[in-house]
């Protein structure tokens, strides 16, 4: 991973670019911690728990007139930050592509969303209007600044070079979210004899999570530099407007979108796996939250090895290949899992480690495969929809997952249901066109595609 980068004839890479480079991989170190530590771990059951002690008699909280059980409180919270997203995200993007200030935008809105994950430590004593409010905010600006961070990518490696660059950006992210995440861990297991009660172990996490993002978000700003904005595509409109006049161009490129709508299917079958693998662990196999823990661990530090290996992969074979092996493995993971005897760990830990080395390659190779089907001038734009592809349909796993449960009783049924996503998304991957899509899009297919 120190390794210098080098171009895709073997040649050093100009010390400038190599620069700017390692400033783009650090922007993945430093915002990863908020999505483990913080949205995955542990603010879902601390902020729910204190929304149980806010709750009423009735045992509900009240709400703009609704009573709210505090166990839908946080799922609520963060269905409303990805709406709140769906309008915020194409909105950044036209203003990063038109301006051309990616820098700033980049450094406020990491320093907003940065101060709203540190100032989680004063959620406490039933203060869950605060906590809702400091998530929606910081998660908000989590993926507007992902939208920009993406959109440099074009700029800082040529075609051939951008599997390897996306592969060794999401490697960053990885050991950054699992170095403070492990540290994270040891304190909230160590709570008591550092004297500390498990909720305050958990609020120094969630403002130490945000201290990182926002402290190393200072490198990444450093090291890159602004590009002059492409052409311009009229006014910048506000919320639905910019949403319907950024898809409304999107529409000239039905390749492009053929490619979102792939990967809609795939990365949320991803997603949902990742989000309820916990819950089949617990409810269905019946193992520990040690268990648990470790193997979150385990996934991340493999996940390094996954990404550049697979880039290395791609290298070689073409990244639509290689994000086509992915989603084979995916699908072979969930037909394994139906099949996991209750309570074996090595089983549970062996399945873990699959998922650990396809999860990096298939995010990255994906991130760097829709860079080519973007025209000139308009990264930040596209991302946004990328993004909103990523987070916006985080919904349609879980409503399959749970749809099944509730008709079958079953969480193997339920698991095994998500393989249709992965089916689903591979035929419309191995169907598209790819180089036709990267031409149609004004750019120049690379070697291996």
């Amino acid at each position: 991973m120190t390794a210098p980068d080098v171009d895709a004839g073997a040649r050093p890479v100009d010390p400038a670019l190599r620069r700017e480079r390692f400033g783009w991989y650090s922007y993945d170190w430093a915002m990863s911690v908020f999505n483990t530590s913080v949205t995955t771990v542990f603010l879902g059951p601390y902020l729910t728990s204190v929304a149980e002690d806010a709750a009423g008699a009735d045992g509900r909280l009240p709400f703009l007139g609704l009573s709210i059980p505090p166990g839908s409180w946080f799922s609520y919270v963060l269905s409303f930050s990805v709406l709140v997203q769906v309008l915020v995200l194409p909105l950044t993007g036209a203003v990063a592509d038109r301006t051309g200030r990616k820098r700033h935008l980049l450094g406020g809105l990491t320093a907003l969303g940065a101060v709203a994950a540190t100032c989680l430590f004063f959620v406490a004593d039933g203060r869950y209007l605060l906590g809702a409010a400091l998530f929606v905010v910081a998660n908000v600006c989590f993926g507007a600044a992902t939208v920009v961070y993406y959109s440099w990518l074009p700029d800082l490696a040529g075609p051939d070079e951008r599997d390897a660059v996306s592969s060794r950006g999401w490697a960053f992210g990885y050991v950054g979210g699992a170095l403070l995440l492990a540290v994270h861990l040891g304190l909230f297991l160590g709570a008591d004899s550092l004297g500390l009660t498990s909720g305050e172990a958990v609020r120094i996490c969630l403002a130490t999570a945000g201290l990182w993002w926002g402290l190393f978000t200072l490198v990444t700003v450093t090291l890159l530099r602004d590009r002059p904005p492409g052409a311009a595509h009229g006014p910048v409109s506000s919320g639905f407007g910019q949403l319907r006049a950024t898809l409304r161009r999107m529409r000239a490129f039905p390749l492009t979108l053929w490619f979102l709508g792939a990967y809609l299917l795939f990365n949320d079958g991803v997603q949902t796996v990742i989000a309820l693998s916990a819950t089949y662990a617990s409810e269905e196999l019946r193992l520990s939250q040690s268990v648990l823990t470790g193997a979150i661990l385990m996934v991340q530090v493999v996940a390094v090895f996954g990404a550049l290996g697979l880039g290395r992969v791609a290298a070689r074979y073409g990244a639509l290949r290689t994000v086509l092996g992915c989603l084979v493995a995916w699908t072979a993971v969930l037909v394994a899992a139906y099949a996991l005897q209750e309570g074996a760990v090595a089983q549970f830990y062996a399945l873990a480690a699959v998922i650990g080395l396809v999860q990096g390659g298939t995010q990255a190779l994906s991130r760097s495969l829709f860079s080519h089907l973007i025209p000139a001038g308009e990264e930040a734009e596209y991302y946004s929809f990328y993004e909103i592809s990523d987070r916006g349909t985080s919904w349609l796993g879980p409503l399959l997952f749970g749809l099944t449960y509730q008709l079958t009783g079953s969480y193997r049924s339920a698991i095994t249901s998500l393989v249709v996503f992965f089916v689903a998304g591979f035929v419309l991957l191995v169907r598209l066109p790819i180089r036709r899509a990267v031409v149609a899009a004004g750019n120049t297919p690379p070697e291996r595609l």
